[in-house]
């Protein structure tokens, strides 16, 4: 892969002075014309070795186009913070919205490589980190996002000559550290692992670039046209292929669900519940204040029906915990914020670090759910999420987190009840509008809509749990008592 980059390409003086201000010109017509269209992200990998103009070129692009709409974002060692998260949580703050551009300096591609090459990391689990990159990329093109990846390559001898240049230089030799040299002594490692990496991670989507790197006027100007071409090309309406899920299961002959089939008259008196209940919250209590919960951390997701009391179960929950440690996040619509960036773009910023509790009123399944019976998004975009879902779920659970994921489900009939009851009693009055009522005129294809999602993304890291809530106290105690058979599990 690295063998064309090695052939010394050179571009005169007079030859880049020539075409450097035609392309400035085009360049900056593109960007606002991807400003204007706002329908698609740019976002620009920057990876190769040290010394091959990787930060020379970034800033090039930065002063031929115009910065105000660019993000340019370097990642190096984790933060405390970040540590403590999914290892992908630092990347997605750093996504841009649509129709900016985003330069990414040592993204996603660089701890794997680096961990394998020093030994902290073996095959297998540089294949894992290949293999989780590859399916985040496709979620990105799958988004919109127009990926432009280049891989910045100098050969053996002209990476040394070039740092001992910049070394030799008072004005740049701060840019030369004992980490590159150490590097430098790893080259030939750092090769053969760069070069797998390239190999796996280069898609028809997400393709790289290798750029030979140690004359500055090809590599500018290489960068620049690809950065160019790419995007007038885009513009055009040349819109990346859209990743095909499964086929759905079709409904049982019978009739029967997995909602259907369950046991609604489950019950309990309101003595056996406040027993239940300062039993079940001083337990939980206890495990959210363990000394190994501070290397774990509880994401719990309530889903469910319209008044299926997903308000009252939560509040039983949070009365159990310390309110420093805890986070209730109602979700909605999103905001203009929010559509500018991939539809899980919102939910990873709420994700809690080591030692907190997350609990999403609403969530992540609104793609499934109402986006798809509303008709939201397309077939395209809810059928692709159930595979996207699934793979965000198992990098929170890597990273230490414990998904719990609860359905609350009432019979049709116990909702029209409550609905009534809702109108008639004054403080509960706000929770009954117009959209409720809606809604429950589509039952039927919202309980296809929930059927297909529990089957596609209930699994053994992050299982739904189906509570039937006809009876309030029966379903918080229900979800009580699984949270802390869950935590107890995982500590």
């Amino acid at each position: 892969m690295f063998e064309s980059a090695e052939l010394g390409h050179r571009i005169s003086g007079r030859e880049y002075d020539k075409a450097v201000p035609k392309l400035r010109e085009a360049l900056l017509k593109v960007q606002y014309d991807l400003l204007a269209d706002k329908s698609f992200p740019v976002i620009i990998i920057i990876g190769g070795v040290d010394g091959a103009g990787k930060g020379e070129t970034v800033n090039i692009l930065n002063e031929w186009m115009d910065p105000r709409h660019i993000r340019t974002q370097a990642f190096g060692e984790m933060s405390d913070e970040e540590r403590e998260r999914p290892r992908m949580w630092r990347y997605w703050r750093g996504l841009p919205p649509k129709g900016r551009i985003g330069i990414l300096f040592g993204a996603w591609h660089t701890d794997p490589i680096v961990n394998r090459v020093t030994g902290r990391t073996d095959d297998a689990a540089m294949k894992l980190a290949m293999e989780e990159i590859v399916q985040f990329e496709r979620m990105l093109a799958d988004e919109g996002a127009l990926i432009l990846k280049f891989w910045f390559h100098l050969s053996k001898k002209a990476q040394k000559t070039r740092l001992k240049a910049l070394e030799a230089d008072p004005k740049t030799r701060w840019r030369v550290t004992d980490t590159d040299w150490q590097r430098f002594k790893l080259y030939d490692k750092f090769r053969q692992v760069s070069e797998d990496a390239l190999r796996e991670t280069s898609t028809g989507y997400a393709p790289w670039l290798v750029v030979e790197g140690s004359d500055p006027n090809y590599r500018y100007l290489t960068v620049g046209r690809t950065v160019l071409d790419a995007l007038k090309k885009r513009l055009s309406g040349k819109r990346p292929a859209v990743s095909k899920s499964a086929a759905l299961a079709e409904a049982a002959v019978d009739g029967r669900t997995l909602l259907t089939a369950l046991e609604y008259n489950n019950s309990l008196t309101h003595k056996a519940y406040a027993k239940k209940l300062e039993k079940y919250q001083g337990q939980l209590n206890l495990l959210s204040r363990h000394k190994k919960f501070r290397q774990k951390s509880l994401i719990i997701v309530f889903e469910g029906a319209d008044a299926a009391g997903k308000g009252g179960a939560i509040r039983r929950v949070t009365s159990a915990m310390d309110a420093r440690h805890y986070q209730v996040t109602p979700v909605a619509a999103p905001t203009e914020e929010e559509r500018a960036q991939p539809y899980l773009w919102r939910f990873w910023r709420s994700m809690p670090r080591c030692g907190r509790v997350t609990i999403f009123d609403r969530s992540w399944y609104g793609r499934v759910l109402v986006e798809r019976v509303e008709k939201f998004c397309s077939e395209a975009d809810w059928m692709r999420a159930y595979h996207e879902i699934n793979d965000f779920e198992a990098q929170l659970v890597e990273a230490g987190g414990v998904v719990t994921k609860f359905w609350l489900t009432i019979t049709k009939e116990e909702q029209l009840r409550r609905f009534r009851e809702r109108e008639k009693t004054a403080f509960k009055s706000f929770k009954i509008t117009g959209e409720d009522w809606r809604n429950r005129k589509k039952w039927d294809a919202y309980e296809s809509a929930v059927c297909d999602m529990i089957e596609r993304t209930s699994n053994d890291h992050a299982p739904w749990v189906l509570v039937p809530a006809n009876d309030k106290y029966f379903a918080r105690i229900e979800i009580l008592r699984t949270l802390c058979e869950r935590l107890e599990a995982a500590l």
